[in-house]
């Protein structure tokens, strides 16, 4: 005869009575211990209304009185006139009575010339070496701006660049003015056209 193991044969019946009482405990909890549900209870606030009020612009008045003029000190030895004086009690009117200055002497007016073939020195150019200049042993050169007319003469000299109270520019000039030149030529026609002539002045 065949042994069943009778726990064998009740393994399903306890796992089913098992598991209904783990259900009913969980059912059980629920019940009897509710949950907690956090309430939070809002006061009424008062609701602030704020108003926009416009303000209309006001300008404001400069009242500050404007600054006093500063008085201008004259020196003078008559006790007659006022230390102070302002710039509205003096009298304009007697600056407009007095001379004006000569205007400045004016010199040649150099005006370009175009031209094809310039003034060329007929003859050495040799000026005459101030003798001041070489007693104080001085040498320089002097750019003569001269101005040559149609028939090789010259008619106007000024000093480009020189070296003054020596001498040497008046010699410069001098020995240009005694120079006769070959007329510039424009076009196979003579032209008086302006020039610059360096003479150097060299001790021996």
């Amino acid at each position: 005869m065949q042994f069943i193991n009778p726990l064998k044969t009740r393994y399903p019946i306890v796992i089913r009575i098992t598991a209904l009482m783990g259900i009913l405990l969980i059912t059980l909890n629920f019940l009897l211990y509710p949950r907690f549900v956090n309430t939070v209870d809002f006061e009424d606030v008062e609701q602030v209304i704020i108003e926009n009020i416009d303000i209309p612009q006001t300008q404001q008045i400069d009242n500050t009185p404007p600054p006093a003029r500063p008085s201008i000190p004259v020196p003078s030895d008559d006790e007659d006139i006022a230390d102070d004086l302002t710039l509205d009690e003096l009298d304009f009117d007697d600056f407009s009575n007095l001379d004006a200055p000569p205007p400045p002497p004016s010199g040649p007016k150099v005006v370009f010339i175009p031209y094809d073939d310039p003034p060329v020195a007929m003859t050495p150019i040799r000026p005459k070496y101030p003798e001041i200049a070489q007693e104080a042993g001085i040498e320089g050169v002097v750019v003569v701006q001269a101005f040559i007319d149609e028939k090789g003469r010259v008619k106007e000299t000024l000093i480009l660049k020189g070296v003054p109270n020596t001498g040497l520019d008046e010699a410069a000039m001098d020995a240009i003015r005694n120079t006769r030149f070959r007329p510039a030529k424009q076009r196979e026609r003579s032209v008086g056209v302006w020039i610059s002539i360096p003479v150097n002045f060299r001790l021996k």
